[in-house]
This record gives structure tokens, sequence and C-alpha cells, in this order.
């Protein structure tokens, strides 16, 4: 069990990354010699390299990212894990851990993974029914296998980058007055996701059932998937999302161990479908032990104005049927995949997940505290996501983190 208390001074018991968080992250900057693995507590981060000399740990902690501990599986995140609340907790440590806490102003976040594959889901009733009713009026909005199994796609590992990265403003073909024409992206949209790290690699052909999907989802990060509307409008048909999608997805430089998000399982909406059996999770057959939803509130800015919160416990399709979803056919999986949830939207006005749906299609553009509106977002608009679990009896506050864009112009 975690530690109500860490021995560092001036952390507050409160702290969105105190005991109960240490999310990991990959850092450089003085007076690190390289990018190191590190876990965020409060404002400081611990060299996690340093700090595991001469353990068992070593070889994991050293490396430079996390791929090697995502590949060594559930039992040892959970060793190492243990480890490291113990060195940030007991007093016994605090001599020798002291030295090695650096603090988190004026070092760089990389990106603390290296991508396998990617795959984004399409797991918002509410989302999915907005976007349907907008370009399918006159038809059911959700398509018809849609409550029957977590859509999806694969994305691009290579365009997976880490929060503050510039997003250049993509090109592509996209429709103008009933003829194709290339050029930059007059749409440009933002998708508030939560995603999740995968280790412990399965064998092609192996079948990860709901109830082993949680031994492989090492962790939970914030995402923008960005998305270039009017190229996807004209290129989804018949296959779906291609370059409106792969230009660009931002993620949260900070993993939050799934082991700390324990607290925070809730059950999700209620089902109006039966599921097949390899993805009901109705009884909770052990793969949540309290559901497979998420309690994790987020907040969407653009240019410093709040425009959204979503809610990410309102997701019709859970994190471990995803998983489920994504292996049923025999897909392998190797330390490092990456799958997103697709945007995330609550039921009412205020807390949609892109600007495709607050603003109706641009039928109704957003004002933003300067007095400025936004349709789509505009070059040099900042975006940035937070996402906490609030504190509730038995459950301590704890912070995700933020995803960080800046839209730039694209090449000439």
């Amino acid at each position: 069990m975690t530690p109500r208390e860490s021995w560092i001074p001036g952390l507050p018991a409160g702290d969105l990354f105190g005991i109960h968080n240490l999310p990991y992250g990959l850092v450089s900057g003085p007076p690190l010699t390289r990018a190191t693995l590190v876990v965020r507590i409060g404002d400081h981060v611990l060299d996690l390299a340093a700090a595991a000399v001469g353990s068992e740990h070593a070889p994991l902690l050293e490396a430079s990212s996390l791929n090697p501990l995502l590949a060594a599986g559930r039992p040892v995140w959970r060793a190492a894990r243990t480890a490291v609340v113990s060195w940030l907790s007991d007093e016994t440590f605090r001599a020798r851990i002291e030295p090695l806490l650096l603090p988190l102003a004026g070092l760089r976040c990389h990106l603390p993974f290296e991508v396998a594959d990617y795959v984004d889901f399409y797991s918002s009733e509410h989302h999915a029914t907005t976007v349907g009713r907008l370009f399918r009026p006159g038809s059911p909005a959700l398509p018809v296998n849609w409550k029957h199994l977590p859509i999806g796609y694969h994305g691009r590992a290579g365009t997976v980058v880490v929060s503050g990265t510039p997003i250049a403003r993509p090109s592509g073909q996209r429709l103008v007055d009933g003829a194709p024409a290339f050029g930059p992206s007059l749409r440009l949209d933002i998708e508030a996701e939560v995603g999740f790290v995968v280790g412990g690699p399965t064998a092609l052909g192996e079948q990860v059932s709901l109830s082993q999907a949680a031994e492989h989802i090492f962790g939970v990060c914030l995402v923008n998937d960005w998305s270039a509307r009017d190229i996807q409008a004209w290129e989804y048909v018949p296959l779906g999302p291609f370059l409106g999608k792969s230009f660009a997805t931002s993620v949260s430089p900070w993993i939050v161990p799934l082991d700390a998000l324990a607290t925070a399982r809730v059950a999700p909406p209620a089902r109006d479908h039966p599921l097949l059996p390899y993805l009901d999770d109705t009884k909770h057959d052990g793969s949540a032990p309290d559901g497979g939803g998420l309690d994790i509130a987020l907040t969407v800015s653009v240019n410093e104005s709040v425009v959204s919160r979503p809610p990410f416990a309102s997701m019709y399709w859970t994190p471990f049927q995803q998983l489920a979803h994504l292996t049923a056919n025999g897909a392998s999986l190797r330390a490092g995949d990456f799958f997103a949830s697709g945007t995330v939207s609550g039921p009412k006005r205020g807390q949609e997940g892109s600007l495709l749906e607050l603003t109706l299609n641009g039928a109704e553009p957003v004002e933003l505290d300067d007095g400025s509106v936004r349709a789509f977002l505009e070059d040099g608009d900042e975006v940035v996501i937070t996402g906490q679990v609030a504190a509730a009896p038995g459950r301590p506050a704890l912070g995700l983190g933020e995803v960080r864009g800046r839209v730039v112009a694209g090449p000439a």
C-alpha cells in the first residue's frame, strides 16, 4: 500500500504529484549528462538511474527510455514502483536519495518511451453521435457496429511527439467549390484524449482477454490528436483517417502508472446492447475491480481560455475493452505500443473534446477571454489539455500533467 506521506520537506499533503502518483518521465539538462529516466514528486524529479545503482532494478532504470521496463511485465513494474515509493517515504533512504532530487524547473522533458505501434479509438458515444449528426444528417448518428465493438484506426507512430513540440499546420487535399485542391488545412482542430502505454509483449496469434488487459497496460497519459478536418472529410471515404490525422499526435511527458489510478476506477455507462463474451465487462471479471472506466477530469484551453471540460468517466468503451479488441485477431503486442481513447466528450455543452463539436463544425464559433473567436485553430494558437483525478473519501487527488502545443505555419 502506498504510504500517505513522503519525507520530502515542504511537499503539500494534497500535491497532485505526491507519493500516491509518482509518474515516470524522461528529462535532460544540468546537472544530468544525458536524457535520464525520472519520477516526478511535487515540483522535483528523482534521478532513477542514480537512485537504482546497486539494486536489481538498475539495468531497467538506467535505460534511455521506458521500453526495457515496459518489456519486463507487470510483476517487475510493481516491484520497481514499490522500491521507488520506499526510497521517497522511508527515512532510512533519505540521506542517499535526497541529493538525487532535482528541481523540475529548467529541465527539458522528452518522450519517455519509444512508440512501437499507435492505435486511436473512437469510444465516446457523445462525440460519435455529434459527429454523426453533423456529417450524416437524416441518417442514424452512430454506425450500426458502434455499440458492438470499439472502432479504431492505426495511426503513425513516428509522428507521436512530446508536449511542447510546435505543430506545423499540415497541407493536403481538400474539397474547394466541389473540386479537389491542395493547400494548408483551414480547419485545424484538437482532440482531447487519454492515452495508454503498453508493455508485456505477446506472441503473434495470442489474444489478450478482458481479464488480462490490465496486466499489459503500464500507464496513462494525456493526448492531443490534432486533426485537419477539411483534409479528413475529403479523404476518409472509404478507408478512414489518413493524412488528416497522421501529421502529429502530442502526448504529455508524464506516464502515470495504472496502479496509481486503482482508486479512480468507475463503472462505464450502462450498456444498451448485449456484448460478445470477449468484450462483456458487465460482471467486472477482474480486469477492473470497480469497473473499467476511469474518473479523470480533463480541461481544454486555447490561448489560456478554458473552452471545455470533458469527463473521461463518460467513455462508452473502456481501455480494457479496447486492448482486448485490439488483440482479438491475434495481433501481437510490443513494448511501447500505444493506444488512445479517441476524443473525450461528455453529454453537456461545454464538455466537448474538439472544436468540431464545440462550434458545430464552425457554425457557432467559441469566444475566447480576449474577445476573439475561433471556429478552428489559427497560426499562433496554443492548446493546453490538463487532467486530474479529484480527491474523494479514500482517494487522493492525482495529476496527469498537461499536453501543450502551439500551431505554427507550415512549409511555404
